[in-house]
């Protein structure tokens, strides 16, 4: 048992029989009354975040919860594959749990994934990834100047916004969290 004091970002929480991720914590002491910790939870299954107020040096349960590196290999039905790289134990991630990332993995790409209890709880990609861009509408000349997006297919088969000059086979950068184009890869 742990108690608030020892809440940090990123500390799994078991409360009411649920799995809640601290996004962000900050230890209050007013002027009158007793300290307390207000914290940001996201819910590991449903993705809901919620505000929670604990009493300072309150006893609470943790998790634990074990992030590795994984390298993804391959899509199985609606399943994801990921190998182990240090022991080459090979695992299923159901496509619930990767949810959005899908539309920014490629084969072989490393990826943490959070487990609990030998099942995966949730899946973090790098804050940006390098994608090839597989189909866009070819640019009209004079069109490098006006600032508008046009849509463009990534490898990955996800859509995404990008200037008008950028044409099929540019590599681009693109955020995972958000989907945005970041800017065009020079190699």
């Amino acid at each position: 048992m742990a108690t608030t004091n020892d809440i940090k970002n990123g500390t799994v929480l078991k409360l009411e029989g649920n799995l809640w991720n601290v996004l962000e914590f900050q230890h209050v002491k007013p002027g009158k009354g007793g300290a307390f910790v207000r914290t940001k939870l996201r819910n590991i299954l449903s993705g809901k975040v919620v505000d929670k107020t604990f009493n300072a040096g309150l006893k609470i349960e943790t998790a634990t919860v074990d992030r590795r590196d994984y390298q993804y290999l391959y899509k199985d039905g609606d399943d994801f594959v990921f190998m182990d790289t240090t022991d080459y134990d090979q695992i299923t991630v159901p496509g619930a749990t990767v949810g959005n990332a899908e539309n920014f993995m490629l084969e072989s790409q490393m990826a943490t994934i959070a487990m609990h209890e030998g099942s995966a709880l949730y899946l973090e990609l790098p804050p940006s990834v390098v994608l090839e861009i597989t189909y866009t509408e070819p640019g009209l000349q004079g069109d490098r100047s006006t600032g508008g997006t046009k849509p463009a297919t990534v490898e990955t088969g996800y859509e995404i916004q990008v200037p008008l000059f950028l044409e099929t086979g540019t590599k681009v950068k693109v955020d995972t969290r958000t989907g945005e184009y970041l800017g065009r890869v020079n190699e």
